[in-house]
């Protein structure tokens, strides 16, 4: 079977293999949909040949197109940085500043950072754009996104139980969990979760696997020791805060403040960005959920099929897209994950025919559209 996910068959087997080996097999995708399943077949045929088209296109332009955003990326910091400090003979200096910085962390964190982390331009062979060795600017570490996301989200996409990153262990947003009284107020969870981002995404995995706080799970397989967990989350946070609070404000001399201030705004503005974009591809209404049982036995077609009730995009213009990571493509992201994100736009219509074509609803609408759908199952979940 060709898989679209970038981790290899055999992990993906050994992962399938582990998932709770009591259940037992299933020949179908069982979701809360009860609509007419398509032909698996010919969806995993049609969607592979779209992918396998897109990749026969990958090379130059591809590789020119991440260096210039890696470039704009590095103009916008450094220039940001500057504008923070002149900010004393024009305040609206330092309000371009931190503009400019939030764009900088933006780019960083969605169209390379998290691209890059995907093995997008791994081809390359370049080690500065390669998966294995790339950090971004945020608190969470590479390597526990690359566990926790990279590999878990994209091979059990809304499976429960399976997918951690459904709801973040933190709020409520389907029947498949128990209601609680903490329930109640999840949408304040869901704004200090926001204004947080990047630290709840690096506390993910701790808090997954129960690190120090909760009762271990007896059936969990760590690949690596709590100790080593501990150790990657404090010292990356670590290097982080240390950057944006105490280096470059004290390399401000008298300006301080000035620059400690816009590195909190800009670390704001870029946590909000990214929480936003991913919950609106992530948790709108339409979005559907799975049992556990649906990983075994399930074929390329049936992976595709969950793919795609498990996702939505958001209309918007090119600049959009590009701050966006191209996860307003987020129904192609979770369908072809390694391929460059740039090239979803292409993809998206293809991909667009063929759901239709099998009666798949193709989840889109504008970003206030989407994101109010967001809002609406947040707080329809914090009730009973």
């Amino acid at each position: 079977m060709n898989t679209s996910v970038a981790i290899d068959n055999q992990h993906r087997e050994e992962a399938i293999e582990q998932a709770h080996a009591p259940i037992s097999e299933t020949k179908a995708i069982r979701s809360t949909s009860t609509k007419e399943k398509p032909n698996y077949e010919l969806l995993a045929a049609q969607l592979d040949e779209i992918k396998a088209d897109i990749k026969r296109k990958v090379g130059a332009e591809d590789a020119a197109y991440i260096r210039r955003i890696i470039l704009v990326q590095r103009i916008c910091e450094w220039s940001g940085r500057i504008l923070l400090m002149l900010g004393f003979i024009q305040p609206l200096l330092w309000v371009a500043g931190v503009l400019s910085l939030a764009t900088a962390k933006i780019l960083d964190n969605m169209e390379i950072g998290h691209n890059v982390m995907h093995g997008q331009y791994d081809w390359m062979n370049d080690k500065h754009i390669n998966s294995k060795g790339y950090e971004w600017d945020i608190a969470c570490d590479g390597a526990s996104w690359n566990r926790v996301h990279n590999y878990e989200h994209h091979t059990y996409t809304n499976i429960i139980g399976k997918d951690r990153d459904f709801g973040y262990g933190l709020l409520r947003l389907s029947n498949d969990f128990r209601w609680r009284v903490k329930n109640l107020w999840q949408f304040a969870t869901y704004i200090v979760l926001s204004v947080l981002f990047q630290w709840g995404v690096s506390y993910h995995e701790m808090a997954a696997e129960r690190v120090f706080f909760g009762k271990k799970k007896d059936n969990r397989k760590n690949q690596i020791t709590h100790n080593e967990l501990k150790k990657r989350f404090f010292s990356k946070g670590a290097r982080q805060l240390v950057k944006d609070y105490v280096l470059f404000p004290l390399l401000a001399g008298p300006l301080f403040l000035w620059v400690f201030t816009g590195n909190l705004i800009a670390n704001l503005l870029r946590n909000l960005w990214t929480s936003t974009i991913i919950f609106c591809g992530h948790f709108t209404g339409d979005v559907e959920t799975f049992k556990q049982e649906d990983c075994v036995n399930e074929t390329q077609g049936q992976w595709y099929y969950r793919q795609a009730l498990g996702s939505s995009n958001i209309k918007g213009g090119n600049l959009f897209h590009v701050l966006t990571g191209h996860l307003s493509f987020q129904i192609e992201h979770h369908l072809f994950p390694d391929i460059p994100a740039r090239r979803y736009r292409e993809m998206a219509p293809k991909v667009k025919a063929v759901f239709e074509e099998h009666g798949i609803h193709y989840n889109t609408g504008s970003f206030l559209k989407q994101y109010a759908s967001v809002l609406k199952r947040i707080i329809r979940y914090s009730f009973p």
